[in-house]
């Protein structure tokens, strides 16, 4: 049962992991100062979710992953195509970014299915809240954005 849990987990901590890289590469991007800083505060909230995740593994016993997925370094390559092929506009910026939280909460979604310890649901549930709130703000952002282009 450890072995399972761990491996969910570690799961979570490789989309935390691509989130926070996502997130910093967007933030590079952003022009707008006020996105560049929320976009930074995302990367952190998503390294720092990572960590807990991680400690909970090694708690578990095993070993915590700690980098992303090769999807992921993928994903982020085309985010960076996107945005210089798009002339990196804050506007493209956040539908990839928005793109990217959808895979996250998903990830969190099916995790949640499973038959986790108590302590450890209560952990997962607060993180999928925190992304849940993060897309929600992407994309609201995104849709104000779109209205004023």
């Amino acid at each position: 049962m450890a072995k399972q849990v761990s491996g969910i987990l570690n799961d979570l901590v490789e989309v935390s992991k691509n989130g926070e890289k996502g997130f910093q590469a967007a933030a590079e991007d952003a022009k707008n100062p006020e996105l560049k800083a929320l976009l930074s505060r995302r990367a952190q909230d998503c390294a720092s979710g990572a960590a807990e995740l991680q400690q909970i593994v090694l708690r578990l016993g095993d070993t915590p992953e700690d980098s992303g997925t090769i999807a992921g370094a993928v994903h982020r390559g085309w985010t960076n195509l996107k945005a210089a092929v798009a002339g990196r506009t804050d506007l493209a910026i956040l539908e990839e970014v928005e793109r990217g939280e959808d895979v996250a909460k998903a990830a969190y979604a099916d995790a949640l299915k499973e038959a986790l310890p108590a302590d450890i649901q209560a952990v997962v549930q607060r993180q999928y809240e925190g992304v849940v709130r993060n897309h929600d703000q992407i994309r609201d952002l995104r849709n104000r954005l779109r209205a004023t282009s």
